[in-house]
């Protein structure tokens, strides 16, 4: 936790505050890779993405496309608008359809979020060398903690670190592309179709981030 805070309070100091009036933007629909790390350098996962932006949907498939093999090989089908998800197990035909306590999406910023800064990661003044984001922070009271999330000029999503009591990820984007190039990675495949909802054990909160956990 005391690492976490540290580098938190560290990209508030190495960023440039504005003084104008921002309003949180959206992500368009995308295509890339993924990659969830702890603060104590794991990779927990490393995958591909697709997402809807108008949908609010969200297919993430660790150890797709990727040399590198990880701890957790997770399919999640993420429906943050209807507040559902399912557990995919493709190789055995099985699904698990659950219910989502925070809708919290780790490619796009959160209506209430608040403005914190802009930076350059690398250098603003040589050519090439550097990338300005604008740095956006709010809680998650469901799951005790708070976020802080950079994204580009053009609101591409580039890092979101999530931080709380127990647990600090810190989620990284590569290779995005302005497109979904397979919709069909967003439709519930056939075997999970007609599953009723499982029931919340109390004091579960089921979210994206903590499928991480």
């Amino acid at each position: 936790m005391y690492a976490a805070v540290t580098l938190f309070v560290f990209m508030c100091l190495t960023a440039t505050t504005h003084a104008e009036h921002h309003q949180p933007c959206h992500a368009p629909n995308m295509t890339g890779h993924m990659s969830v790390m702890s603060l104590k350098g794991e990779i927990r996962a490393i995958g591909a993405f697709t997402y809807d932006s108008m949908g609010k949907k969200l297919r993430f498939k660790s150890n797709e496309s990727s040399s590198i093999n990880t701890s957790l090989d997770l399919d999640l089908l993420m429906f943050f608008e209807e507040g559902i998800f399912y557990e995919i197990d493709s190789k055995n035909q099985s699904c698990e359809k659950k219910s989502l306590q925070s809708t919290l999406e780790p490619v796009d910023i959160p209506d209430d979020a608040k403005f914190l800064a802009s930076m350059h990661a690398g250098s603003s003044s040589i050519e090439g060398e550097g990338l300005k984001v604008n740095i956006w922070t709010g809680s998650m009271p469901d799951m005790k903690g708070h976020y802080s999330m950079s994204v580009t000029m053009g609101c591409l999503p580039v890092s979101t670190f999530y931080f709380t009591e127990s647990t600090s990820l810190l989620f990284s984007n590569m290779d995005v592309e302005l497109e979904i190039k397979d919709p069909d990675q967003l439709v519930v495949p056939s075997f999970c179709l007609g599953l009723p909802l499982e029931e919340t054990p109390e004091g579960t909160v089921n979210s994206f981030f903590n499928e991480f956990m």
